[in-house]
């Protein structure tokens, strides 16, 4: 027997043409009477951009706020794309909204973070956008390929597409 489709997790590198895959996310989410988490990844700093940091800002008060000004960043905008999206659906389906259960900000690299949290939620499905590239370029970022080489739960990958 097939598993049901209960729990979609949707990762967004919060790119313009993210919100496209997110459509698709709710769309889906409604179809199958399902919940959504929406996830963004920050990448962790390198080394050398910590020993910068630490060079240019002694304090290390300060130094630790710069480094949850990515974090915040990231949230708002994730949140301010959520406002946008939802202000723009018709009255009627605002209501989807509510099959958003989570929204988080979490630091890893992108691949390995959304296979993390898809088995800790557990989810039943992975849904995240390709990238809009040029026929010179490759259909499918390394993020989407690596997730889709690892997943061990359907993934979705939805192509970008201008209409």
């Amino acid at each position: 027997m097939i598993k049901e489709i209960k729990t979609i997790l949707y990762a967004t590198d919060l790119s313009n043409t993210s919100v496209y895959a997110f459509r698709y996310a709710v769309c889906l989410a409604r179809a199958l009477d399902a919940r959504l988490h929406i996830l963004h990844a920050v990448e962790p700093m390198s080394q050398d951009a910590r020993t910068t940091l630490q060079f240019f800002i002694s304090d290390p008060r300060l130094r630790e706020e710069a480094l949850n000004r990515r974090f915040e960043n990231a949230r708002d905008l994730l949140n301010e794309r959520q406002e946008g999206f939802w202000a723009q659906m018709p009255l009627d389906e605002k209501v989807l909204r509510d099959r958003v259960d989570e929204i988080e900000v979490i630091e890893g690299f992108a691949a390995e973070a959304i296979l993390r949290r898809a088995e800790s939620l557990p989810a039943d499905m992975i849904l995240m956008g390709s990238h809009a590239h040029g026929i010179s370029h490759t259909f499918l970022g390394t993020v989407a390929k690596r997730v889709l080489r690892r997943a061990r739960i359907p993934t979705l990958i939805v192509p970008y597409a201008e209409d």
